[in-house]
């Protein structure tokens, strides 16, 4: 089961409300708190689409640029000892460490899913 929903480049989560009894979600990945909701699935679509345009409306009407989501960059913090061995076997490869990481991340069981 899918718990994303895309819509013009913005990707949404689906959650349901038991005690409510209603569809639920947000735009990930960006800081501007984009939310929507619907008694059906259809209605979710429905609300996430227009809570998308009328973000997008907004920000026109601002003469603001929307924010965009998974720019293709983020920081990872991990142990100066993990780095250290990271860049040398980059280096023993005559690949850059950028490279290397983005490499074993397609391969990952994450991106194969995709």
């Amino acid at each position: 089961m899918n718990n994303t929903i895309q819509y013009k480049g913005y990707v949404g989560s689906v959650e349901f409300s038991e005690d409510d009894g209603l569809f639920y979600g947000k735009v990930l990945g960006i800081r501007s708190s984009i939310s929507y909701e619907g008694e059906s699935a259809k209605e979710l679509i429905n609300d996430f689409h227009g809570a998308v345009d009328d973000y997008l409306a907004m920000c026109e009407a601002e003469g603001k640029s929307p924010e965009v989501a998974y720019k293709g960059s983020f920081n990872v913090r991990i142990s100066p000892e993990l780095h250290k061995k990271l860049v040398i076997y980059a280096t023993a490869h005559n690949i850059s460490l950028n490279s290397y990481i983005e490499d074993t991340l397609k391969n990952s069981p994450a991106a194969l899913e995709l």
